[in-house]
């Protein structure tokens, strides 16, 4: 890639990692970071979206700039245009490119084609921005020394992939507890394993025995409606309920990146309860992407 992008945790280093994590600290604590020359940001998305949408438009209004919002649907692509076409075009107009596509392969196609920073937004296999903003959470709320976090549920979804890649890289353990009917998708629990302690488990007590932080997430990501009733009978006994809750430490955080469906990966009573964080996460999100623009963009920054 000619300029530097975002599409997985991948593309970034520990150093650049811990970078973005200090930017964020800066603008938490009311650090006025601006950007020069009102920049303007692409949003093209393919997903609906509430948080991820609004806090990168939040963000970079409080950088400074400006953003244009493209439903895929209303463009050209919907028409045949080539990714690679559209990120020409978006380039020649805008100074960075935040996209939520279906396919991660057309994310990577799009960085490869722009001559602007890329954001990956979310995609089939990844979703880097909300990895970013937990593991900020998680180094706010408990620190990184010795953690534990044990993610249940979907533990092939984008979002456990991205998790595990910044969490091992930032020297965090993992436990991926689900059915054995579900495995993690190869290349990223390989890759995560080159950097630090994955485990997988199918026993809920066990995988939970111990962690300073419990996540879940949907059982039914977008795009898989077609498959609801047989991924909620997979998932039915990874609900994470106060039982569930039990088995980790006393002072263990909840998270969850949301939206939420409360009965079903998560009881009421966990979310909305007192180990639960999913606000501050939320709230988050918005800041660590101010600071993923501004290092992408400011290069005296990296």
């Amino acid at each position: 890639m000619g300029v530097k992008s975002l599409t997985s945790i991948s593309d970034i280093s520990k150093v650049e990692i811990e970078k973005i994590l200090q930017i964020s600290s800066q603008i938490d604590k009311g650090r006025n970071q601006k950007l020069r020359g009102d920049p303007l940001l692409a949003l093209l998305f393919e997903k609906p979206s509430t948080r991820t949408r609004t806090s990168f438009q939040a963000a970079m209004h409080r950088l400074g700039g400006a953003s244009i919002y493209l439903d895929s649907t209303t463009t050209q692509i919907s028409r045949g245009e080539l990714i690679s076409d559209t990120a020409k075009v978006l380039s020649l107009y805008t100074d960075i490119i935040t996209a939520r596509l279906f396919s991660h392969n057309d994310i990577t196609d799009l960085a490869r084609n722009a001559s602007v920073p890329v954001i990956n937004a979310l995609t089939d296999l990844e979703h880097p921005c909300q990895a970013l903003s937990d593991i900020y959470t998680i180094k706010k709320l408990k620190g990184l020394d010795g953690i534990k976090v044990a993610y249940v549920g979907d533990i092939a979804s984008n979002t456990a992939n991205s998790l595990m890649l910044v969490c091992t890289k930032l020297g965090v353990d993992v436990t991926l507890v689900g059915p054995s009917t579900v495995s993690p998708k190869n290349e990223y629990i390989t890759s995560a394993r080159k950097q630090g302690n994955v485990d997988v488990t199918s026993d809920i007590r066990k995988g939970l025995a111990g962690a300073d932080v419990i996540y879940t997430d949907v059982f039914v990501s977008m795009g898989e409606e077609s498959e609801k009733k047989k991924r909620l009978r997979e998932f039915k006994d990874y609900e994470v309920d106060r039982k569930a809750m039990s088995y980790a430490k006393k002072d263990a955080i909840f998270m969850h990146c949301l939206p939420a469906h409360r009965g079903v990966e998560v009881s009421a009573d966990v979310i909305d309860g007192k180990q639960s964080v999913v606000w501050e996460q939320a709230r988050n999100k918005m800041i660590v992407e101010q600071a993923i623009i501004y290092f992408l963009l400011n290069k005296d920054s990296r």
